[in-house]
């Protein structure tokens, strides 16, 4: 699956897309970067609500996974006082994510690796929360990511997390951001994916269904046109539809950890 997600030259194309939007790339702070490294649905506007559903402390120590370039990391390290890992199984991603970090020089804050979301490589108990948003829909065994989860996370540690989940209307229509068809799709519906969490150790604080929430206007610098490039014309007609009739919901949730 990591070749449907490699592209080279991404940090390139992202520093000259926010040049052309007339940021100075030698200046940026996490606003400016916003718009091109937010690549997951509701962009920076959905990670905001959800760090504030989530409630971080200074001082949090945050394991996100998929984070892809690493922009809720970034975010959550400035405006929210945050330690973040960030593992991710796409390379190109982990290296632009890590040097739109070293520019922002929050490599003290922020780290960034290779990783694999079904063996996280971290001591149990060693994280205050795990955050994902949008990471889990290429993955079919839910139950052994959300156990790894558990294990990383200490007794009343905090899953925060966002994910397309399937609606009460089916099949999907694609493609969609994460597959082009169903043989790469693997989505629960809310009660199913609740169930699963609850199993593994988690008590549900907040279930919201954001599917009605419109996303932020797509641009030439957005995450998702330097990544998909053409091909997200398609995967956006999709999603609309998909959304619209439900077959497709989003939601963000924060679980606690049992002890």
């Amino acid at each position: 699956m990591t070749g449907y997600w490699e592209r080279e030259g991404l940090l390139e194309r992202i520093l000259a897309a926010l040049a052309a939007a007339g940021k100075n790339v030698d200046a940026l702070t996490v606003e400016d970067l916003a718009e091109a490294d937010h690549f997951h649905g509701g962009g920076k506007p959905a990670t905001d609500r959800l760090a504030r559903r989530a409630a971080f402390s200074p001082g949090t120590r945050v394991l996100d996974v998929g984070g892809g370039l690493g922009g809720p990391a970034r975010t959550l390290a400035v405006e929210h006082g945050c330690h973040v890992t960030v593992v991710d199984l796409t390379e190109s991603y982990v290296r632009t994510g890590r040097a739109l970090t070293e520019r922002l020089e929050l490599s003290d804050r922020v780290t960034h690796r290779v990783g694999d979301a079904l063996a996280l490589d971290v001591p149990p108990g060693s994280f205050d929360a795990v955050w994902t948003q949008n990471s889990g829909m290429n993955i079919a065994n839910k139950e052994r990511l959300y156990a790894g989860f558990a294990r990383a996370l200490r007794p009343g540690g905090r899953l925060v997390t966002q994910e397309p989940m399937a609606g009460p209307v089916q099949p999907i229509v694609y493609p969609v951001m994460w597959a082009r068809d169903a043989t790469a799709s693997f989505l629960r519906s809310p009660d199913e994916m609740r169930t699963v969490m609850e199993r593994s150790g988690f008590r549900v604080q907040v279930w919201d269904d954001l599917t009605e929430v419109p996303g932020p206007a797509m641009t030439q610098a957005s995450a998702p046109r330097l990544i998909m490039g053409d091909a997200l014309d398609a995967i956006v007609a999709a999603q609309q539809r998909n959304r619209a009739e439900r077959r497709i919901v989003m939601i963000q949730a924060v679980l606690e950890r049992l002890p």
